[in-house]
C-alpha cells in the first residue's frame, strides 16, 4: 500500500492556540512545567508562545526535555498531560481507578449538574453507565438489533446522495441525520424523517453545541467563570441546551404516556420502567430520576452523533483525496460482496476496507486530547506525585501517532492494520475510543455504523472533488473545536448505476 502523506503536525499548534492560547494570552502567562519527583522544582518555558507556534509542537513537547508526563497551567488550574502509548495505557488501564474520574469543567457542570453519563462521577455515574451498557446491549448495540436499524437507515442516506445527481454538495447534514437516527431508534424506539423540523433541530443543535464547547471563548469561561455574562458563545450554548432539554422532556413525556412495561421500545422506556418499579417498592431516592434520564439521553445523542458522523465524513473526504485507495476499497467490495447489501458478517472478508476505516480513525483522531480526567486520590505515577483532584488530559493524538508504535505515524497508510498476507490485524495502540473506565460507551455501535455506512456508500458511489478542484486542492486541515472536523468542503458522489 502506498504511504500517503495525510496530516502533518502543523495543525497541532492551531489546536493549542485555538483552544488555549487565544483564550489566555491577554490574561495569563502560559507556562509548561515538567513534573519533578520531589515536587521541589519545575522546568519552566520562558517563551511559550514560540514553543506553541512551533510546527513540530507535539514532537517537541514529547521530546526528552519534557518527557511523557508534564503539566500546563491554564490560568490558576494545573493540568497534567500524559503522552505516548505506554504512559496513557498505564494511567487509563493499569491504574484505571486512580485516573478514572471525570474532570467536570464549569461549562459542563452548569448544564449537567453532575447528572447523566458523560460528565458525572461517583455512584450516580457508575449506576447510569452500568444501566446504559446493559440496556443498549439489550436494544442491539453491537448486535443484530443495531445492524437492522442501520440497514434500515442506509437507503435514506443513499437517496439523499442520489438526489444531487453527481453534483457537488456538503455531506455534513445528511451524514449527521443518518447517524442521529440510529441513536434515536435505540433511545426513543423510532427514527425520524430528515425533513422533520423537531428532528433536524435536535440534531443541528447537538452538532453546534459540540463545536461551541470547543471554542476559545468557552475555554476562557472554563478558566474564568466570572466572564460568563460577556461570552456570546455561552449564551448561544445555554439556549441550545435549554431547547434540547425541552425537546427531550417532551419526547419522554410522550413515551411515558404510552409506556408498556412488557414491551420496551428503547432506552427511555427501559429507564422509565426501572424508575417506576423502584418507586412502587418505596424507593423514592434512587438515581433513576428525571434529570439523570434527560441528561443521559442528551449525552448519548450528542456524543453518539458527532463522533461517528465526523469520522464518516473524514472517510469520504479521504477517498476523494486519494482515489487509488478508493479504487482498492471498491475493488474489494465488488469482488467480495458484489451488489448485495454489506452486512457486519462481511467485515472479516473485507480486510483492506476495514483497515482503511481504522486508519481513518487513527489519523483523523477527532478527539485528540480526550475528555479530561481527574485523579480520584493521591497517586504516585512513574515516580511523580499527583494530588487527588488534579486534572489530567490523556493526549490520544500522541498515542495514535506514537512513532514507537506506528511504522509511519504521520501518513495515511492502511497497511498499519494489515499483515504481510493482507489480513486485518488489531493494534494495541489503536485508542480512538480511549481506554479504561471511561472508554467510549458506544464503541461497538460506532464500529458497526462506520463499517456499514462506509461500505454501503463506497459500493454505490464514486467520490471525487468538485469540478475544477483537484485531489491536491482538497484541504485536510481540520476545523478545530471540541472535536476535529473536516474543514468546510463539498464532494461529488457519482452513482455507479
Amino acid at each position: 500500500c502506498p504511504f500517503v502523506q495525510l496530516f502533518s503536525l502543523s495543525y497541532f499548534p492551531e489546536l493549542i492556540r485555538y483552544s488555549v492560547l487565544t483564550s489566555l494570552i491577554h490574561y495569563i502567562c502560559f507556562s509548561v512545567l515538567l513534573l519533578q519527583s520531589d515536587q521541589s522544582e519545575y522546568w519552566k518555558c520562558n517563551n511559550c508562545s514560540e514553543l506553541i507556534s512551533h510546527n513540530n509542537c507535539l514532537s517537541y513537547l514529547l521530546s526528552k526535555k519534557y518527557g511523557s508526563i508534564f503539566t500546563v497551567h491554564f490560568g490558576p488550574k494545573k493540568v497534567v498531560v500524559l503522552a505516548g502509548y505506554k504512559t496513557v495505557k498505564q494511567a487509563l488501564v493499569t491504574q484505571a481507578e486512580d485516573f478514572g474520574d471525570r474532570d467536570i469543567t464549569p461549562v459542563f457542570y452548569d448544564f449537567n449538574q453532575g447528572h447523566g453519563i458523560l460528565f458525572a462521577n461517583g455512584d450516580s455515574w457508575k449506576e447510569m453507565r452500568r444501566f446504559a451498557l446493559t440496556n443498549l446491549r439489550d436494544f442491539g448495540m453491537g448486535k443484530k438489533g443495531s445492524e437492522e436499524r442501520i440497514l434500515e437507515e442506509i437507503p435514506y442516506l443513499i437517496e439523499v446522495f442520489e438526489k444531487h445527481e453527481g453534483k457537488a454538495f456538503d455531506t455534513t447534514q445528511p451524514v449527521i441525520y443518518a447517524v442521529s437516527n440510529i441513536i434515536s431508534a435505540i433511545v426513543y424506539g423510532r427514527r425520524f424523517e430528515y425533513t422533520d423540523p423537531l428532528f433536524t433541530g435536535m440534531a443541528d443543535r447537538a452538532n453546534e453545541s459540540i463545536h461551541l464547547t470547543g471554542s476559545a471563548s468557552i475555554q476562557m469561561y472554563n478558566m474564568f467563570p466570572w466572564l460568563g455574562p460577556w461570552i456570546n458563545d455561552l449564551t448561544r450554548l445555554k439556549k441550545n441546551i435549554a431547547d434540547s432539554k425541552m425537546v427531550v422532556t417532551e419526547l419522554v413525556r410522550g413515551l411515558k404516556e404510552t409506556l408498556n412495561p412488557q414491551m420496551c421500545r428503547g432506552f427511555v422506556d427501559s429507564f422509565l420502567v426501572r424508575k417506576q418499579t423502584l418507586e412502587e417498592s418505596g424507593n423514592l431516592d434512587s438515581f433513576y430520576h428525571d434529570d439523570n434520564l434527560v441528561f443521559s439521553v442528551a449525552n448519548l445523542f450528542g456524543a453518539g452523533t458527532d463522533t461517528t458522523g465526523t469520522t464518516l465524513r473524514w472517510g469520504l473526504l479521504l477517498m476523494a483525496k486519494y482515489p487509488h485507495i478508493q479504487d482498492q476499497v471498491q475493488e474489494e467490495i465488488s469482488r467480495v460482496i458484489g451488489s448485495r447489501q454489506p452486512l457486519v458478517e462481511n467485515r472479516k472478508n473485507l480486510p483492506y476496507t476495514d483497515a482503511v476505516i481504522h486508519e481513518t480513525q487513527r489519523l483523523a483522531n477527532i478527539v485528540p486530547m480526550a475528555v479530561p480526567h481527574t485523579t480520584s486520590r493521591d497517586v504516585t505515577f512513574q515516580g511523580y506525585f499527583i494530588k487527588k483532584g488534579t486534572s489530567v488530559i490523556p493526549l490520544l493524538m500522541s498515542v495514535l501517532q506514537d512513532d514507537s508504535e506506528w511504522e509511519s505515524p504521520h501518513t495515511f497508510n492502511p497497511s498499519h492494520f494489515l499483515d504481510e498476507q493482507g489480513r486485518f490485524v488489531k493494534r494495541d495502540a489503536f485508542m480512538a475510543f480511549s481506554a479504561g473506565r471511561r472508554v467510549c460507551l458506544g464503541e461497538g455501535l460506532a464500529r458497526m455504523e462506520l463499517f456499514l455506512f462506509f461500505t454501503s456508500l463506497l459500493q454505490r458511489f464514486r467520490f471525487s472533488p468538485p469540478p475544477g478542484v483537484t485531489e491536491d486542492d482538497l484541504d485536510l486541515t481540520p476545523s478545530v473545536g471540541f472535536t476535529l472536523n473536516p474543514s468546510p468542503h463539498q464532494l461529488c458522489a457519482v452513482s455507479w448505476d
